[in-house]
């Protein structure tokens, strides 16, 4: 990994770097979900101005994420992209944020991986004799010997340094914040009201002249004239909010084909689904019988459980599962920061600081998330 990607820990002060000049024209940022919020965050921490645009009408992927940390992914077990460091970052962040707001966001936890057959076991060797791997997969255990209202045939295996993030508790706190300070509307943002002022080298919205707009749309950007021609794709995510007592499951994180989170409080979050063609905002049928099957493949027989809700939301994703960050090829002055996918927990906070140092430190973007990566046709 490239040594840009190496960054220092958040500081906790109000204080301006050096680097940074003082009193700069206002930044506007369009979006106010997990990217756009840290992003007005951060840069009010260092002495920015920032003006926040966001609408609490529109459907988001903020208000149903789990905020899931899970450091081995995905069927063949495969370590996060550049997880090491994100998830160094993602701590700090968010550390800090519960330092300034007296509550508690980041929440460590144990996560265990149950083996679905024989050649999971097999994988499970490989990886724990790679060296890449020894920070992030723990102890191997025999099958039958895990929790004893949890299926478990084949094996399981302990893995490292997964988290949750209360992403909804901490945007509700960062949006109070901000309405405090006078730097939230909460509107949908007219982008024809948007207009480049040459003579002063400004973007003017609604009177307000900002030397810079940073889009954080999410999957919005599909309505954005500037960038809604980069490779961004709504991928619906669907989970269950659970009951079941009876499972007497500790506070953890318990993978078995599906996730499921279970809360201090005896809750179990169950997801996810992931559906790249329904646009609708709303839950389906089809994703709460396939969970729920999901939990019952997973649990003893018999098991009795109550559902107290469904959620959906559209994560933004990409063809290369890398986030989309920099500014506009031929309107300068245009940013973006987008397509956090899944991991929006562990991303958001490297992506805006990487999105900082380009901007005010001119610090080239690593090639794995610039924009520019896609051809200038797919950009107006």
């Amino acid at each position: 990994m490239s040594s840009n990607w190496m960054l220092a820990p958040l500081a906790t002060s109000h204080k301006t770097p050096a680097t940074i000049k003082t009193h700069p024209p206002k930044t506007l940022i369009v979006g106010a979900g997990l990217a756009g919020s840290l992003l007005a965050w951060r840069l009010r921490q260092i002495g920015q101005a920032v003006h926040v645009i966001g609408s609490s009408r529109l459907p988001n992927a903020w208000s149903v994420a789990a905020g899931v940390i899970n450091p081995v992914t995905g069927r063949w077990m495969t370590k996060s992209w550049a997880f090491d460091t994100l998830r160094q970052q993602a701590q700090f962040c968010y550390q800090a944020l519960e330092k300034q707001f007296q509550k508690s966001f980041f929440n460590t936890i144990p996560l265990t991986r149950y083996c679905q057959q024989p050649d999971d076991v097999k994988r499970l060797g490989r990886r724990r004799r790679n060296p890449r791997y020894q920070s992030v997969i723990g102890h191997q255990h025999s099958a039958g010997t895990g929790h004893p209202t949890l299926r478990d045939s084949f094996g399981h295996f302990d893995i490292l340094q997964a988290a949750y993030v209360d992403i909804p508790a901490l945007i509700d706190c960062l949006h109070r914040d901000f309405t405090q300070q006078g730097c939230w509307q909460d509107a949908c943002f007219d982008y024809s009201a948007l207009q480049y002022q040459t003579s002063q080298s400004t973007w003017q919205y609604q009177g307000q002249h900002y030397q810079r707009v940073i889009f954080c749309e999410g999957c919005g950007l599909q309505h954005n004239p500037w960038f809604r021609d980069l490779p961004v794709q709504a991928a619906k995510g669907e989970t269950l909010l659970l009951r079941a007592p009876q499972l007497a499951l500790p506070t953890a994180l318990y993978h078995h084909r599906k996730w499921l989170l279970a809360y201090p409080n005896g809750t179990l979050r169950l997801g996810s689904s992931y559906d790249e063609a329904d646009s609708s905002p709303l839950p389906t049928a089809q994703a709460y019988h396939s969970l729920l099957d999901a939990f019952e493949n997973m649990t003893a027989p018999n098991t009795t459980y109550r559902v107290e809700e469904q959620r959906a939301g559209h994560r933004p994703t990409t063809p290369d599962s890398r986030p989309i960050l920099g500014e506009h090829p031929t309107a300068s002055g245009l940013f973006i920061l987008n397509g956090l996918g899944s991991k929006g927990a562990s991303l958001a906070p490297s992506m805006v600081e990487q999105l900082i140092q380009l901007i005010w430190q001119k610090k080239p973007l690593p090639l794995e998330v610039d924009l520019q990566r896609w051809p200038r046709t797919s950009i107006p």
